[in-house]
C-alpha cells in the first residue's frame, strides 16, 4: 500500500515538475530579447505563448529571432553593407592607381623610346665594326 501512494506522489512530482519546466522552457526566448533590448519583445513573447500550445514547434524560431538583435548593432545587416562599400570605395581607388601607373609607364617608354637612337651599321661605336684586332 505504502509503494501506491509512493508511486502516486512520484507521478505528481514529475508531472508538476514538467508543467513548470516546460512553462520556464517556453519563456527562455522572451527573456533573450529583454536582456538585449528587442524591438520585438512582445511578439516574440507572445508568441512563446502560441508555441507552448504547439508543443514548442516554434521555439527554435523564437530562440533565433530574439538572439539576432543585439542593442550596439541592431540585426547587423548595416555594418555588413558599409563594409561592403567601404571595399567598394577601395578597389575603386586602387583601380585609379592602377590606370594613372600604367599611364605613366606608357609614358616613360615612349620617352625612352624617343632618346634611345640605335647604333648606325658601320660606324666606330658599332660592335661589329671595330671588333677585328
Amino acid at each position: 500500500m505504502f509503494l501506491d501512494y509512493f508511486a502516486l506522489g512520484v507521478l505528481c512530482f514529475v508531472a508538476i515538475f514538467l508543467f513548470y519546466g516546460i512553462i520556464a522552457i517556453h519563456d527562455i526566448p522572451y527573456e533573450i530579447s529583454k536582456s538585449r533590448n528587442h524591438p520585438h519583445q512582445d511578439a516574440i513573447h507572445y508568441a512563446g505563448w502560441v508555441s507552448l500550445f504547439t508543443l514548442h514547434v516554434l521555439w527554435p524560431f523564437l530562440w533565433i529571432w530574439a538572439t539576432l538583435w543585439r542593442e550596439d548593432r541592431g540585426w547587423g545587416f548595416t555594418q555588413i553593407q558599409n563594409e561592403q562599400n567601404e571595399l567598394h570605395h577601395d578597389i575603386l581607388k586602387l583601380t585609379e592607381q592602377v590606370e594613372h601607373l600604367t599611364e605613366k609607364v606608357a609614358t616613360l617608354e615612349v620617352k625612352q623610346a624617343q632618346h634611345y637612337q640605335p647604333p648606325v651599321a658601320g660606324s666606330p661605336s658599332s660592335p661589329t665594326a671595330g671588333d677585328e684586332h
